[in-house]
């Protein structure tokens, strides 16, 4: 049986728009990660926040699209800084275990919100993407998915230039490198520290809102955090361009095993790419050897 090229290409083109999103999501978690030597394993529960609370402002409030954004990326940032100040500060200078098993509690907790507030039934988004079909040679797109990933693509050139050439995001990547150097430059840390939660939190919002307007949101999207870790551990946990590199993989090897085996094994298939991405290198492809371990 010949392969049929034409499907190949439209399939691997849908996995990089989706590893596009997932390394946008990839980005919250490195950036915690990197200025704060933090697990957050609750990155997906906060994408889903940033998602309900754009739903209470466009569905229930009936604000403006543009609006509602603005309104949810705030206040999930605002969430950011309430965990920060609350629940990871006191823990600075207590084993790396202590802060993870926080983000874990964390996670419940969010998730225990939202099924309290709109309860654990699936709902849509409003429609703002654009349903013109997107055609790339004889490849065929869903619209959602390819403006999605476009949108994820700018949005990380964004916080890429910020991050660059933007004071609080020399500060980071100053303190990244190494906080008692920081220290002594007159860098305030603790606010780094709050800065890295808060930007972590409205990116995570941002790539919530737009995952949501492809699938729906449910009390269940923090399932797809799990994609994310995989993608930060494969590519490194401390690199920026291991979540980039790794969210485009993992989003063209899920899409090869969801046409060619089935969708069941989806999920599967990261699991073992994690596997052997592990044995050959523990600290990831981008990672650097000093990575603590839980």
């Amino acid at each position: 049986m010949s392969l049929d090229w034409a499907y190949l290409f439209e399939i691997a083109l849908t996995g990089l728009a989706s590893g596009g999103l997932y390394a946008f999501a990839a980005l919250a978690f490195v950036l915690v990660y990197k200025a704060t030597r933090v697990v957050n394993i609750a990155i997906g529960e906060m994408l889903m926040a940033g998602a309900y609370l754009f739903f209470a402002f466009a569905a229930s409030m009936a604000l403006p699209v543009w609006l509602a954004i603005l309104g949810a990326v705030l206040g999930t940032g605002l969430l950011g800084a309430v965990v920060e100040r609350t629940m990871i500060r006191p823990l600075l200078g207590e084993p790396p275990i202590s802060a993870f098993m926080v983000t874990v509690g964390l996670a419940s907790i969010l998730v225990g919100l939202v099924e309290i507030i709109w309860t654990a039934d699936q709902r849509r988004l409003p429609e703002f993407f654009p349903s013109q079909p997107v055609v790339i040679g004889d490849a065929f797109l869903a619209p959602k998915v390819a403006y999605g990933a476009l949108a994820a693509l700018v949005l990380i050139a964004l916080v890429l230039l910020l991050f660059r050439f933007w004071r609080g995001g020399v500060a980071l990547r100053a303190t990244a490198s190494d906080q008692g150097a920081a220290y002594m430059m007159g860098i305030r840390v603790p606010r780094v520290f709050s800065l890295a939660w808060v930007a972590s939190a409205m990116i995570a919002a941002v790539a919530g809102i737009v995952v949501g307007a492809i699938g729906g949101i449910s009390s269940s999207m923090g399932v797809f955090g799990l994609s994310v870790l995989v993608v930060v551990i494969v590519g490194g946990l401390d690199s920026v361009l291991g979540a980039l590199v790794g969210g485009l993989f993992i989003g063209l090897v899920e899409a090869l095993a969801g046409a060619y085996l089935g969708g069941e094994y989806k999920l599967l298939a990261t699991f073992i790419v994690l596997v052997c991405v592990l044995l050959i290198r523990p600290y990831g492809l981008f990672g650097t050897h000093e990575i603590e371990r839980l």
